[in-house]
């Protein structure tokens, strides 16, 4: 019989009052129960506690540590701190950076409940995905992306120094309105090394001030000629590797009228850029991972007597608002919750392994019964993105617990029709309805550079392939495009293509730049 004395014993905290002790105590009995027990493999964590203040100010900056200035982060500071003061919108309990060793921001006002939820959410859920997924692998350094911001900040801070904060702030302007269009999209040969792109930064600008060509600027405008026409236009591309859909990445390397200094602040845009290309997609992943964690050591340290009753009931319902998910005709329903979903299908495939029916061995014949739900999971998070992750594991059982549904919604009809619906019939329907919602070409239009007229006028030609008919919105298309141009420094034009047909259903002609930026 265990005494009242060696259950008070094994307790982390007793109360809802943190200090630095308990914080340090909670932590060890985590990183056990995740490590020791459940085999998870995040980055060493940096645990720092910040106020509500520090809080929004990491929220307005993309959730950076570091970053350089610019006017859109005093406003989101500005706009988020208004609403958090009016009891408009809340906070989140934590910010996680994928870096190494992993930074883990939690909240001076939370309890600590909340501390030992977040260090489990954040320091081992969030840290063992960015380390083992395939994406976190191929695309983000978190060795050196926190040197990385450093140098940022020092570089877009000199640059404003010497040549004035206005003519950077154009610069970064433009850079951020291509900022989603300016990502590799398909993985490169040998993982992103900041560190080596740092040392490059110096060579450039060495290289630069050692062969600087003025002939671009020197050369004289003329107007083309009837029959004018590029000898070889095939080669010509291939000079230029169009088509090129990095936007940012070709202005870098082939805008003409752009210093050394405007190119290197393109390229820090465009890698922080690519920094968060993998978290656009896997967001139900990410956090369905990083729930399931917390769930399954919050669980654990109340089967082994670490924390009271009371502390659990405090989690329970933290975690029920995390994970809820209202229904479709509720007032509250603004989509799909991430949380929701990506802990679902995880608890979901737990059940398939340990306790599978008929319909999950047709359906899952590979790990159904498998009795190594971690295992499983531990596979989903390191291949899988949002997408892949929903075709691959959503099931019959989940579909009809959520009720999903797909809804046709054609502009040309009058009326919206229910396509599918959880049954037979449907099932495999509405999964690849709803895994086609997190694929990133059907929210980010896909635009590419697929020529230059090098013989007139220097236009700058684009091409927007069209999906599911749906066309660019006039008014933030030539704002864009007003932005590109003043990078480029010559008209630039736009043409959107049904890529069945190839006919060209739209045009943007000849967008001049601003000169004050040329």
């Amino acid at each position: 019989m265990i005494s009242q004395f060696e259950t008070d014993a094994r307790l982390i905290y007793t109360g809802p009052d943190w200090d630095y002790r308990l914080v340090r105590k909670a932590f060890d009995a985590i990183e056990r129960i995740a490590v020791d027990e459940m085999g998870l493999d995040p980055y060493p964590s940096q645990v720092e506690v910040i106020s509500s203040e520090q809080m929004l100010d990491a929220y307005s900056s993309m959730g950076m540590p570091l970053f350089y200035r610019h006017w859109s982060f005093g406003k989101h500071f500005a706009r988020d701190e208004m609403l958090y003061r009016k009891g408009m919108t809340g906070l989140a309990y934590e910010i996680v950076i994928n870096s190494n060793p992993c930074l883990c921001y939690i909240m001076e006002e939370n309890t600590m409940t909340m501390q030992t939820l977040v260090m489990a959410h954040a320091a081992f859920g969030h840290s063992h995905f960015f380390k083992n997924n395939q994406l976190f692998k191929a695309w983000t350094d978190a060795d050196s992306i926190l040197d990385y911001l450093d140098f940022a900040k020092r570089y877009v801070s000199e640059c404003e120094e010497r040549y004035g904060a206005r003519a950077v702030e154009q610069v970064l302007d433009a850079a951020h309105a291509l900022m989603s269009h300016g990502v590799h999209r398909y993985p490169r040969r040998q993982p992103l090394n900041l560190r080596r792109e740092m040392e490059r930064e110096r060579e450039r600008r060495r290289f630069e001030e050692q062969t600087f060509n003025d002939l671009w600027r020197t050369l004289p405008k003329r107007a083309p000629e009837e029959g004018d026409e590029d000898p070889d236009m095939d080669a010509r591309r291939r000079k230029l590797g169009l088509p090129e859909e990095n936007l940012l990445y070709f202005l870098e390397k082939r805008a003409p009228r752009l210093a050394h200094w405007q190119r290197e602040i393109l390229r820090i845009v465009r890698v922080v850029s690519q920094y968060f290309y993998p978290q656009k997609q896997t967001k139900v992943m990410n956090e369905g991972c990083a729930t399931t964690v917390h769930y399954a050591i919050m669980n654990r340290l109340h089967e082994t007597g670490q924390i009271t009753d009371g502390a659990f009931m405090e989690f329970l319902h933290a975690h029920t608002n995390v994970v809820f998910q209202p229904e479709f005709d509720d007032r509250r329903f603004s989509g799909i919750n991430p949380y929701a979903l990506g802990f679902g299908i995880l608890q979901d495939l737990k059940r398939i392994c340990e306790h599978p029916t008929d319909e999950d061995r047709r359906w899952f014949p590979d790990i159904a019964g498998c009795q190594d739900p971690l295992g499983t999971w531990k596979t989903a998070w390191a291949e899988y993105r949002d997408e892949s992750f929903i075709l691959q594991f959503l099931s019959p059982r989940m579909m009809r617990k959520w009720r999903l549904f797909s809804v046709l919604d054609d502009a040309d009809d009058d009326e919206m029709e229910v396509e599918a619906i959880h049954d037979e019939a449907g099932f495999r329907d509405v999964r690849r309805a709803l895994a086609a919602q997190y694929d990133l070409a059907r929210h980010e239009a896909d635009i590419q550079v697929v020529d230059v007229d090098l013989t007139g006028d220097r236009r700058l030609i684009l091409e927007h392939r069209i999906l599911d008919g749906r066309l660019l919105e006039e008014r933030s298309t030539l704002m864009v495009l007003r932005h590109l141009a003043n990078l480029w420094g010559y008209p630039v034009s736009l043409v959107e293509v049904d890529p069945g047909s190839e006919d060209v259903l739209n045009a943007y002609e000849d967008v001049e730049p601003d000169l004050r930026l040329a």
